[in-house]
């Protein structure tokens, strides 16, 4: 089995949390191939904070000016990433920290103008990922894509992750988030979730910000054969064994539902 697990910056920002994650995915990936995808929002922030840098949002996303690009690869690809290769490691998965912009995993092309270097991922190459997977190593890859010409962009992990998803041939993509799972109106977490739902989650306003933009990302997972998705709460005791053993945590979506 082919999964794709991606890891939100939050989980990853204490040392006790990443541990705990590095730990079950190291024991997932005896019985798997695993692929991580990180975000790390919150450390760039604080990142651009420590260096007077206002971050600006629009939609949802960074805005990302040539100081910003820097430091994307500082943060990004550099202590977030090498910080989590080292943390499975230790629990003894051999991992191997790479980006979108090695060996043309992630090719992106520029989203808004308004966005400045915030790429969309447009062509994937998996070759890299069925190397290292096929061959027992676990890929940790960063949210920075790049081009044929050798520009830098800034990509939403989420979407990087269904970009990997997709081109790797995920059975399962399992975003592991602070989160409990998608709230309906009510507050209550959806077991299931159809892409039907989803977007009419997003139609009502239900769904905001970064919820919407992963449920989109969700949604096109599934469209592009991803089988099943999952959204649960990283911080869950041993989350990540529990849903590959199939228990109802946090969310699971669908692109429609199979009635018998």
């Amino acid at each position: 089995m082919k999964i794709l697990v991606k890891l939100g910056g939050t989980l990853l920002d204490q040392p006790t949390s990443r541990d705990a994650l590095a730990a079950q995915i190291a024991a997932a990936r005896l019985q798997s191939q695993i692929v991580v995808v990180h975000g790390g929002g919150k450390q760039m922030t604080r990142y651009l904070a420590e260096r007077g840098i206002e971050s600006r949002f629009v939609n949802g996303l960074r805005v990302t000016t040539p100081e910003t690009v820097d430091a994307v690869l500082k943060v990004f690809a550099g202590s977030v990433n090498h910080e989590l290769v080292a943390s499975l490691n230790r629990a003894g998965a051999a991992a191997v920290g790479i980006s979108g912009i090695d060996a043309f995993l992630a090719e992106a092309e520029p989203l808004d103008p308004e966005l400045g270097a915030v790429g969309r991922v447009v062509r994937s190459n998996p070759a890299l990922l069925h190397l290292l997977a096929a061959n027992s190593y676990v890929p940790v890859v960063a949210c920075v894509a790049g081009d044929r010409q050798g520009q830098v962009y800034n990509v939403n992990a989420d979407q990087m992750a269904v970009a990997c998803a997709s081109a790797f041939g995920a059975d399962q993509l399992i975003f592991l988030t602070d989160v409990e799972g998608v709230l309906d109106g009510a507050r209550n977490v959806r077991s299931v979730l159809t892409a039907a739902d989803s977007r009419g989650l997003i139609a009502t306003g239900v769904a905001t910000g970064g919820m919407q933009a992963k449920l989109n990302a969700a949604v096109d997972a599934l469209e592009h054969g991803v089988g099943q998705v999952r959204i649960a709460p990283g911080a869950a005791p041993d989350v990540l064994s529990r849903l590959l053993a199939g228990e109802e945590i946090g969310t699971r979506m669908v692109l429609q539902e199979v009635h018998a």
